[in-house]
């Protein structure tokens, strides 16, 4: 018995040595800072926020955090400091880049030099000042954190919020920690979690169930939704009562709390809010649509003039489109009921002219702005009127920097090749899958060979000279196909190639042997009139977008009236105008302001798109969700999860 209690007493030695290598607590005292706290342990805030996602809704006294160990060695470092400056006229044809390069030192240290240039073109006669650096080598204590995060292989039943809410975090902070992360989690994926202690991990069991704490929410409210009173509700979440209750956070609550209560937690697929059977918040809502018209570049002398010059302008003729999309939906908005006031500007693409309209057109008291549509474009109207705090609502643009006031609704394009092949590797068993691939296609292709490792893969044929002869025989795939459902993956951008495999593919196509065809990258090359439609019908042809085609055999109160608007069907920019516009004025109309309607209507659908925004961790938000179609009776249909 006593060599039993000193062996246990050495565990459980052991056992705190090992958690002391890794961390340290930290009891918040009051008025206490998290900066103050990061400072003195040498860590930093995001840091103490990876292990304790609670302290971003702000310290408590008495609140316990888990502080990452850090170590500390000492790094000799290089040390510019400007001596003095060097007086520059700019010559004609000379750019910051010319002249950065001249001197030896980075555009951004000119511009340092000169701010005047964050903001003004740089102009032939102009003087600027070139800073002169000397260095000097100096020795510096750095600080580095010890296992912040740990990978963790999701289990049976387990959703983004049943891992969020085991590691007390939200799914927002999980989503922040693994940006590569699926849409849907599945079984055996790894992922990185805070590298907490065992001890501090929370279980979710299946007698309870679970609620997200909605914006604005205090125990009263949560009262009388939920019929629990703050008591009751600090009994079943322990730690509650310390951290106090905060927007996002996961609560567990009995089961007999009526499921179709909103902010009620489930592992099924999101549901679109139809915002307009929503109460509206009424008051005339005021927005700005910046779109590059660049009228004063049109022809005025003849209409034929006038016409061939818009056929030409590629600005111009989207712009167009897409204020057709805006002024229809303003139109289905006032039919709803819906007071919306919206300037049309033009910013001749330039930024020059979008600080001009910021200037003279009281920007300020906009609830929202609709565009730009270039990403240089964008970003300097968001960073212009972030000191406003107007959500800046980027149309089209498919990568800009996405700051806190920017709201990027076209879905990034690494969403539409992970939302392939994330449907697929949850089918993976049960289907047989080929990889064919050209030359160039291949390389890019790494992610696609990952995921289905035991593919069989067939390479585009070489010609006489050795180049890729983008063709293959029907040989070549014909021995890997199995009785059954194939899956085959087709990545080319050149039409020769596609028309050839998906040819083949149909030919080899029947009841015994049945070809499911997919790609990761929808691009021209599946669209010409090379490529049989019939074929990719009857092939299936699977793909992501961040949009669908409405049906023409369904009657659609949107395309009736722009038909008998304009006398035509409207395109697919036509139609984006009209969803963006419809869903930044209801989500404006439904909740306090668009930063709130991110929570309060978590996703939204229209006629060809849908909205689903997530912030990023600098305080942005990105439309995350993005369609699945697939070819059906030579129609393209969405693919239901």
């Amino acid at each position: 018995m006593k060599k039993f209690l000193v062996v246990f007493v050495m565990l459980l030695m052991v056992s705190s040595h090992v958690f002391a290598q890794s961390y340290k607590t930290h009891k918040v005292k009051q008025n206490e800072k998290i900066e103050d706290i990061a400072k003195v342990y040498m860590v930093t805030v995001d840091d103490i926020f990876t292990l304790n996602p609670d302290a971003k809704n702000g310290l408590r006294p008495n609140m316990v955090l888990i502080i990452p160990k850090t170590t500390v060695q000492a790094e000799l470092n290089t040390v510019r400091e400007i001596t003095s400056y060097e007086q520059h006229r700019v010559k004609r044809k000379e750019t910051l880049y010319s002249i950065a390069k001249a001197y030896k030192v980075t555009e951004d240290d000119i511009k340092k030099a000169n701010v005047f240039l964050y903001s003004e073109p740089l102009r032939k006669g102009t003087k600027i000042r070139i800073p002169v650096y000397s260095t000097k080598q100096v020795l510096e204590e750095v600080a580095t954190v010890v296992d912040m995060t740990k990978p963790y292989v999701v289990l049976p039943k387990e959703g983004k919020w049943r891992v969020a809410y085991k590691f007390g975090m939200t799914v927002e902070d999980l989503e922040a920690l693994n940006p590569e992360m699926a849409e849907v989690l599945k079984v055996g994926d790894t992922i990185k979690v805070p590298n907490i202690p065992d001890s501090h991990e929370k279980s979710v069991e299946d007698k309870y169930d679970y609620y997200e704490v909605q914006p604005k929410e205090g125990f009263y409210r949560l009262k009388v939704k939920l019929g629990l009173e703050k008591e009751e509700l600090e009994t079943l979440n322990p730690g509650l009562e310390a951290s106090g209750l905060k927007a996002g956070m996961v609560l567990r609550v009995p089961k007999n709390v009526d499921n179709d209560v909103s902010g009620m937690i489930s592992d099924h697929t999101l549901v679109a809010s139809d915002l307009t059977k929503r109460e509206f918040n009424y008051g005339t809502k005021h927005l700005a649509v910046l779109l590059p018209f660049k009228l004063k570049d049109v022809p005025s002398d003849s209409i034929q003039g006038t016409m061939n010059h818009v056929q030409k302008d590629s600005y111009l003729n989207f712009s167009l489109e897409f204020q057709s999309g805006v002024l229809m939906a303003l139109d289905s908005l006032r039919k709803l009921g819906v007071s919306a006031k919206v300037d049309v500007y033009d910013t001749e693409n330039k930024t020059s002219t979008i600080s001009d309209l910021i200037r003279n057109n009281n920007f300020e008291e906009l609830d929202a702005v609709i565009g730009p549509l270039t990403q240089t474009s964008v970003e300097y109207t968001a960073e212009k009127l972030s000191k406003f705090n107007i959500p800046v609502v980027s149309p089209i643009t498919k990568t800009i920097k996405v700051t806190a006031n920017t709201f990027q609704s076209r879905a990034a394009e690494g969403l539409l090749k992970s939302k392939v092949l994330n449907y697929f590797k949850a089918r993976d068993s049960l289907t047989n899958t080929i990889l064919i691939f050209d030359s160039e296609s291949e390389p890019k292709s790494g992610d696609l060979k990952s995921t289905f490792v035991g593919a069989s893969i067939v390479r585009s044929r070489k010609d006489k000279k050795g180049k890729d002869g983008h063709y293959i025989q029907p040989a070549d795939v014909s021995k890997y196909l199995k009785p059954g459902k194939n899956v085959v993956f087709l990545e080319t951008e050149t039409a020769g190639f596609a028309s050839n495999v998906t040819s083949i593919l149909n030919s080899l196509n029947t009841e015994d042997i049945q070809i499911v065809l997919a790609t990761t990258d929808m691009n021209s090359a599946f669209e010409g009139s090379e490529i049989s439609n019939h074929h990719l019908s009857n092939l299936r042809f699977h793909f992501a977008s961040i949009s669908k085609s409405f049906d023409d055999d369904v009657e659609n109160g949107f395309i009736k009236a722009y038909k008998k608007e304009y006398g035509l069907t409207p395109n697919k920019i036509a139609v984006r105008g009209f969803d963006v516009t419809m869903d930044v004025v209801l989500r404006l109309v439904t909740s306090t302001d668009l930063y709130a309607s991110v929570n309060d209507a978590p996703l939204t659908e229209y006629i060809e798109n849908k909205f689903a925004y997530k912030k990023t961790p600098f305080g942005g938000f990105y439309n995350d969700t993005v369609y699945l179609l697939q070819y059906d009776d030579l129609k393209i249909v969405e693919v239901k999860d």
